[in-house]
């Protein structure tokens, strides 16, 4: 949930700086709003560019929101986010079905994943994502094994392009929607996904901390923030249940959870990673004034 009192404080902030009308004609760039600046806010572009398909627009929406980056966006676009002073805080790679659990994929996931590193140092991305892939019929002890073998090999690459690889863990509890929940996917439960990346040991192999997926498969958000800080190399958000807006009406509180990022000094972009059931600048508003301790 989110407080009333941040909510109502932070969302008029936020709207002050920012002209609903102005944002989806595309016209002149409003003033940003005037956020804390300790929580480098980004849009996950997935989730939000069916409402803007114009990308100069879509540009436009984010940087008067206060935001950094719109990221897990096409590399095509990445000059019209540099015209627009945005970045994008992770770059795509393989998607999330075929992943490096799986010898039958391993080599097309790696040369997709050092493809796209090259792009990111080329172009100032700061990471780029990668997935354990579905389990199949792999084992899980198996499936960690493969994982960590793939992320070695990939690993100096990486370091040498000061890039950082973000794995991530998803829940595979929702199934009432394909982008909500991932039943079968192998790296479901943070500790797993936390062993492989400790036995790889590279300052630039970490974890992708989605606050949503966490919640489900995990709990505890926050002690396990403060356990792993060392490993969180990005994070998302999103309400539970549902994948939607941080409102009042799901079950995740994001105030302490971001003072927890700040407080064990984690300084990379939080994504706002939800699935919009009413008018999506409201909810990125509201998102932005829950996060922006």
């Amino acid at each position: 949930m989110t407080s009333p009192t941040i909510s109502r404080r932070g969302v008029l902030q936020v709207a002050a700086g920012v002209a609903a009308s102005t944002l989806l004609t595309g016209a002149a760039q409003p003033t940003p709003p005037k956020l804390n600046g300790r929580i480098r806010h980004s849009v996950v572009n997935w989730c939000f560019n069916s409402h803007w398909k114009d990308v100069d627009d879509y540009c436009r929406v984010v940087k008067g929101l206060g935001c950094e980056s719109l990221e897990l966006i096409d590399p095509m676009h990445w000059p019209t986010l540099k015209k627009h002073g945005l970045t994008c805080a992770i770059a795509g790679s393989h998607g999330f079905v075929k992943g490096l659990n799986n010898p039958k994929y391993q080599e097309e996931c790696s040369a997709k994943i050092r493809s796209r590193i090259d792009e990111a140092a080329d172009f100032g991305c700061p990471s780029v994502i990668t997935f354990t892939g579905m389990a199949e019929d792999i084992p899980a002890d198996v499936g960690a094994d493969n994982c960590v073998d793939a992320l070695k090999a990939l690993a100096g690459h990486a370091e040498a392009k000061g890039v950082t690889i973000c794995l991530e863990m998803l829940n595979t509890r929702a199934s009432d929607h394909p982008m909500k929940g991932h039943p079968g996917y192998q790296g479901n439960h943070t500790d797993y996904c936390v062993e492989i990346l400790k036995r790889v040991g590279s300052p630039r192999v970490k974890l992708l901390f989605d606050v949503y997926h966490v919640q489900i498969m995990d709990g505890d958000v926050i002690r396990r923030i403060r356990e792993h800080k060392d490993l969180i190399g990005h994070v998302h958000t999103a309400g539970n249940p549902g994948r939607g807006e941080l409102d009042t009406k799901q079950e995740i509180y994001y105030p302490p959870i971001m003072q927890a990022l700040l407080d064990v000094g984690y300084a990379g972009f939080v994504g706002h990673e939800f699935i919009p059931t009413r008018d999506p600048l409201a909810g990125l508003q509201e998102a932005i004034a829950a996060c922006d301790v």
